[in-house]
């Protein structure tokens, strides 16, 4: 592992499900390339200096995750339903701060449901880019791997669990792998839109997409047969680097 990565490690914090937790957003174990302008940190970015929501990069061509994911999706996810959480996510905040000037709260409700929202989504896409690669390096290993064993039971029954409950997460939604630092576990999450179903203290270590626009254009409805397909791109790297944040900052 690089100076670089390891800089990037320590920089990019991860606040999730509404706790600053002090773990680490993390970019592909298999980034393309670990550039000095700037690249790799980009990739994990949820903000610029000036504290507004920023896209972030890819961590890999469009067309890196074909045949499982294939270029034209990758495109429209990243540079238009990722993009558009970003915007949301942002305008949510100006509303929230220009109420705040004001004295005038009327729509508080609305715009703290649309922080959440868009927030959410915007965080979870961002663990989704870096917890994807084309080049995985098969099952979880060392402390990850052994925690796995202890709360499933091995790794074959966590793939099992996780698979059934992402694709039977109703409407839009992600399957999620997390460790939750106030009970020291790990746990399998259901998230129905990007912010519903969570569980306080719990920190995204992977996490699948299944909403339509994820998997639409090549998979069609066939939801099962895209979440089947994306364990072959999963970065188990990137997962376990997660779960040492996580634990890290465990209470």
């Amino acid at each position: 592992m690089t100076e670089l990565r390891r800089d990037f490690l320590k920089a990019t914090a991860l606040t999730t499900a509404g706790l600053a937790l002090g773990g680490f957003m993390t970019a592909s174990a298999t980034a393309p390339d670990e550039r000095p302008d700037g690249h790799l940190t980009a990739v994990g970015r949820l903000t610029d200096a000036d504290g507004q929501y920023v896209l972030p990069l890819l961590p890999y061509d469009y067309k890196a995750l074909e045949p499982v994911i294939d270029e034209a999706t990758v495109r429209l996810h990243h540079d238009v339903h990722h993009k558009a959480y970003v915007d949301g996510a942002n305008k949510a905040r100006q509303e929230l701060a220009a109420a705040r000037a004001a004295g005038d709260f009327a729509l508080v409700k609305h715009w703290s449901r649309e922080l959440a929202f868009h927030g959410s989504g915007h965080v979870l896409h961002t663990l989704y880019w870096t917890n994807l690669t084309p080049k995985p390096g098969g099952e979880p290993k060392g402390d990850l791997g052994k925690a796995i064993a202890d709360d499933f039971g091995d790794f074959t029954k966590l793939r099992a669990h996780l698979i059934r409950a992402t694709v039977a997460v109703e409407a839009s939604g992600w399957g999620i792998l997390a460790y939750n630092v106030l009970e020291r576990r790990l746990m399998v999450l259901q998230v129905e839109k990007h912010q519903d179903l969570t569980v306080w203290g719990a920190v995204p270590l992977l996490v699948i997409d299944v909403w339509e626009h994820a998997y639409y254009l090549k998979y069609q409805s066939k939801r099962a047969d895209y979440v089947a397909a994306i364990w072959d791109i999963l970065d188990w790297k990137a997962a376990e680097m997660r779960f040492a944040a996580a634990r890290s900052a465990a209470v």
